[in-house]
């Protein structure tokens, strides 16, 4: 897998990428990481990459030409052939009015073999680059920030962790929160491996008494289907409580529907 990333801060992910997967990814092979100046595509002594928008407005707009012109030195498909099924290839634009990245999305660009990674900064980007050069807008959550190197850091890791060999375990990947057994092969959730797009249950570790917090005692009991039972009804429980938007997509059996009963008896 190969990501480039456009951005106009090429020192900003010197940091980032030195620590945990990502490095360890890198440092096997499994991944590679361009990091392109757009500055160095500007045409003016003062290097700008940014302009006043038409018909006014606040704040500045990044330029096209410094992006189209960077693409142009990467050999790009087509965006027409990046849109087909048969596409291996993918130009990204990180922006708050992009689609919503989550784990369904980051599963299918780790199918990919290059993701191309447009960072936007100030107040965005020339619409032209997302009709005509992007294949993708997308935003990594319902808030702004100042310019796009978090937001592709965040999806380099999220997509990195799901390639093969890149975790220690691969079935690590498997049971976190948010992976739907339809992005696993279609394997069902166990509450020990695939969350089945639930939030994930809560893990304990020794000693079993801290402080007075005592570590559930099935957890201890050694019965492994008690436990399995238990932590498919506490990721039910945490989901919820915290993302019950979860609920309406998540694969509910009729177990874990009154699992659920069960949870919102014991909250009322």
């Amino acid at each position: 897998m190969k990501f480039e990333i456009l951005t106009i801060f090429p020192d900003f992910f010197r940091g980032p990428f030195d620590y945990g997967i990502v490095r360890r990814a890198l440092e096997a092979g499994r991944i590679a990481i361009g990091v392109r100046d757009l500055r160095e595509f500007a045409k003016d002594k003062h290097r700008t990459v940014d302009d006043r928008p038409f018909g006014g407005g606040e704040g500045m707009v990044l330029k096209p030409e410094p992006i189209f012109e960077c693409a142009d030195t990467l050999a790009l498909p087509s965006r027409a052939e990046r849109l087909s099924s048969a596409a291996r290839e993918s130009v990204v634009l990180l922006s708050p009015q992009g689609k919503l990245f989550d784990q369904a999305m980051a599963a299918q660009l780790a199918a990919l073999e290059r993701i191309v990674l447009i960072c936007g900064r100030y107040e965005g980007v020339d619409e032209r680059v997302g009709r005509h050069l992007a294949d993708r807008e997308v935003s990594v959550g319902n808030f702004v920030l100042s310019g796009g190197e978090l937001a592709a850091a965040l999806v380099v890791e999220a997509v990195t962790r799901l390639l093969p060999g890149a975790l220690g375990n691969q079935a690590s990947a498997q049971q976190e929160s948010f992976t739907a057994a339809a992005e696993l092969g279609g394997n069902g959730p166990s509450s020990t491996c695939v969350s089945g797009g639930l939030l994930d249950y809560p893990h304990y570790t020794r000693p079993a008494e801290y402080r007075g917090m005592a570590v559930p005692q099935l957890l201890v009991s050694g019965n492994h289907d008690e436990i399995r039972r238990w932590r498919r009804q506490e990721a039910l429980a945490k989901t919820s409580r915290n993302r019950p938007d979860l609920l309406d997509a998540a694969q509910l059996s009729e177990d874990d529907r009154k699992l659920l009963a069960q949870v919102s008896q014991k909250e009322q």
